[in-house]
């Protein structure tokens, strides 16, 4: 353990995306997620809020997802307030919007109004089940969507329920991240010589099923099972998992390699006491003879045992102890922004560094401010709020 997080700084670090403009209907879960990489990276973000909030109920102070934003106030339901967004549209390079299929196309901000207004427009959908398909207009979440693609199924053991990936592996990973990826595939094409906008349609279905990719060529060149806690990387194999220590915490072990796996069991202390690696039927002897050694000691003890080693071994932590862990404290991994320990922006960049420059955008504040810089003078007056 070391230093808490640092204090992020806000001078000259804008990013590599400086000069993009994103427009991002609000929403909740993976688009606003999308939308604050794009912004973590430098992109000026105008989240278009709606009277009432999201709907979820997080104070907005403290939603982290918008930090690097700007907001402004719109009631979309309002006559004239598809205007008030398509003269956003005329100057931006990305929107972002979340809602299911054929919503956007009632308020009258749908992918043709947009394009016809601005035809190098990005216009990114994100949704769970996609804009097709017999399940596109139903509603979901993370763990359904996750379900259906296979990858829930490979989570936990074999003998219970599948574990729940919190839903850091559909709404984030299936679902933001490719969205990231995709606008900024179709900004690029846009931006070059006869380029033009054209509608990304991001479904978690579809990037979920997308990281499964490796399991898949496995399972079809028979090194994988198709039942979970059965293989190498799901806890089948005893020198992959977690295992609990004297004090009820737990340590993640990972030799797969045969060096590392050897400097492992020597520094656990039970290199004469159990079978080879290989004896698969015998993994089951190994398994418990590396769970009662780890019961010997506290999680701290045994994170000193290992420290240093190319054993593969990590104490496991909860998320209030990560951001002090001594690797992670001297990465600056986490920052302490206006009181708030966070992730900082990733990845990194050598010439166009990104930071956390304000914290979470307030629903309404900047309309004044973002009127002025966007050449919309409208939008002064749709809010009451002011910067």
């Amino acid at each position: 353990m070391a230093t808490p997080a640092p204090t992020s700084t806000t001078a000259k670090q804008n990013g590599p995306l400086t000069g993009v403009r994103v427009v991002e209907l609000a929403g909740i879960g993976p688009g606003p997620f999308a939308a604050m990489v794009l912004a973590d990276l430098g992109a000026d973000v105008v989240r278009v809020d709606r009277p009432g909030g999201s709907g979820m109920a997080i104070d907005p102070q403290y939603d982290l997802t918008n930090r690097n934003k700007r907001s402004v106030l719109i009631d979309l339901k309002a006559e004239g307030a598809s205007e008030h967004i398509l003269a956003l549209v005329e100057r931006a390079d990305i929107l972002i919007e979340g809602n299911r299929p054929g919503v956007a196309e009632r308020l009258g901000v749908g992918p043709a109004e947009c394009l016809a207004r601005n035809p190098r427009l990005v216009y990114g959908r994100m949704t769970g089940w996609g804009q097709d398909g017999p399940l596109a207009e139903r509603a979901g979440h993370d763990i359904a969507y996750i379900a259906v693609t296979g990858a829930l199924g490979m989570v936990g053991k074999p003998d219970e329920p599948p574990a729940i990936p919190a839903n850091l592996l559909g709404d984030y990973a299936g679902g933001s991240l490719y969205l990231v990826i995709g606008v900024l595939a179709a900004l690029q094409h846009a931006r070059t010589e006869g380029g033009q906008g054209q509608v990304v349609d991001a479904a978690i279905v579809d990037g979920a099923a997308h990281l499964t990719t490796m399991v898949h060529a496995m399972m079809a060149a028979g090194g994988w099972q198709d039942r979970r806690g059965s293989n190498l990387l799901d806890g089948g194999c005893p020198f992959y998992g977690s295992y609990a220590t004297a004090d009820g915490e737990y340590m993640a072990v990972g030799p797969l390699e045969q060096r590392f796996y050897k400097e492992f069991i020597q520094l656990l202390g039970i290199e004469h006491e159990v079978p080879a690696r290989k004896d698969f039927a015998r993994w089951g002897e190994l398994r418990t003879a590396i769970a009662d050694r780890f019961l010997t000691r506290t999680r701290a003890q045994w994170t000193r045992v290992f420290e240093g080693a190319d054993a593969c071994v990590a104490p496991v932590l909860s998320l209030r102890e990560a951001p002090t862990h001594a690797h992670l404290a001297a990465r600056g991994t986490f920052v302490d922004h206006d009181g708030i320990v966070q992730p900082a922006p990733a990845p990194r960049f050598s010439s166009t560094p990104s930071a956390v420059r304000t914290g979470p955008a307030l629903p309404g504040a900047h309309n004044e401010a973002v009127a002025l810089d966007w050449g919309v003078p409208a939008l002064e007056v749709t809010s009451g709020h002011t910067d």
